[in-house]
């Protein structure tokens, strides 16, 4: 007779509401306390472990899904796009998806199965969206797709996962840790100029040349920047020639663009895009039409770039010239929709000759 196994107590946490993210285990599940986690949602605030989709109803009116269509989400992430997108197959066609994230990508899966849709209706791969020729190949072409570029909350404020100067983690900002080399890992071995270059192409950093002296002469001593906390302490010491009163917000988007330039270099994540959309339109049935979420400027200017050039080369028939934005009661309630921006594409019946 086997022991019986010990209740394992709750995370305990001082004053009236948890703080930090492993002590918020309400909100970790929504499952068992649906009214707490509505109750974050209606403040405004992202629950810890989850992720709230932006601009879905946009995305469903450009898309104009039909029962018995084949459609591609590149980028599965929590699964609430997926998620609106299936619901409109009402139970008819068939949904692809990708993402390079196993530990979110398995907790996805299975919420969505628990809402019905299964492996009739839906199919997951765990790789990345560049390979999107490979599947279209495989289904003969989709009606729709859909690549929001955005990294997901879950992963932001999960410390472990290393993407948030808020709070203490180690530096790793891989989408996947299991392949490929950390942030830290990577600030090891790069030099003082291509640093800086990855900053500004990455991020547009005005003070890139000041951060990567500060980085690389830190490495060059035997010192290591491996926590969250460490590169921010260091961006904060060498910003210190700033005015006092423009110091704290000036400190606060350094780390933001410091952290996105590193993301995007250990994701390889530019490299990717371009494939991706050099890829697209080979995906898309004639007709069929495709949405595109950016974040930031720089691959705003890739996916802008590609589209146009297809336009031009009689690939779409038509393309945004304009960005659509989401609306001011969206970004109310949900302020990581802020900086967001979406372009599209309808693919030609005929291509021209």
């Amino acid at each position: 007779m086997t022991a019986d196994k010990p209740h394992k107590r709750r995370v305990r946490y001082k004053g009236k509401y948890p703080k930090k993210f492993e002590e918020k285990y309400k909100e970790l599940q929504p499952e068992k306390y649906g009214d707490m986690v509505q109750h974050v949602i209606d403040k405004g605030n992202t629950p810890a472990g989850m992720h709230i989709s932006i601009m879905v109803e946009e995305i469903l009116q450009f898309l104009d899904i039909k029962p018995g269509q084949i459609g591609f989400d590149a980028t599965l992430g929590y699964g609430g796009h997926t998620r609106a997108m299936l619901e409109r197959l009402q139970g008819q066609g068939h949904m692809y998806a990708t993402d390079v994230d196993p530990e979110e990508s398995a907790k996805t899966r299975k919420r969505l199965e628990d809402l019905g849709f299964g492996e009739d209706l839906l199919t997951i791969k765990l790789q990345n969206f560049c390979t999107i020729d490979e599947i279209a190949e495989e289904v003969g072409g989709f009606d729709f797709i859909l690549a929001d570029l955005g990294v997901s909350s879950m992963q932001i404020d999960n410390p472990k996962r290393g993407f948030s100067f808020k709070v203490d983690g180690p530096l790793d900002l891989r989408l996947n840790q299991q392949k490929g080399i950390s942030a830290a890992e990577r600030l090891e071995t790069i030099g003082r100029d291509e640093l800086a270059g990855m900053l500004y192409e990455n991020s547009d950093e005005p003070y890139c040349d000041e951060i990567a002296k500060a980085i690389t002469d830190v490495v060059r001593k035997g010192g290591h920047i491996d926590t969250t906390t460490k590169l921010r302490a260091l961006i904060e010491e060498t910003l210190q020639f700033i005015p006092e009163k423009e110091r704290k917000e000036t400190v606060k988007k350094t780390c933001q663009r410091v952290f996105q330039a590193l993301r995007i270099d250990v994701n390889n994540e530019f490299e990717v895009l371009y494939e991706f959309m050099d890829k697209l339109p080979g995906a898309l049935k004639p007709g069929g039409r495709a949405a595109i979420l950016t974040f930031h400027s720089g691959e705003d200017k890739l996916v802008k770039k590609a589209l146009k050039q297809g336009y031009k080369a009689g690939i779409y028939a038509e393309y945004a010239r304009d960005v659509i934005r989401p609306t001011a009661q969206e970004c109310t309630r949900n302020p990581r929709a802020r900086s967001t921006k979406m372009r599209w594409a309808v693919k030609a019946d005929h291509l021209l000759q």
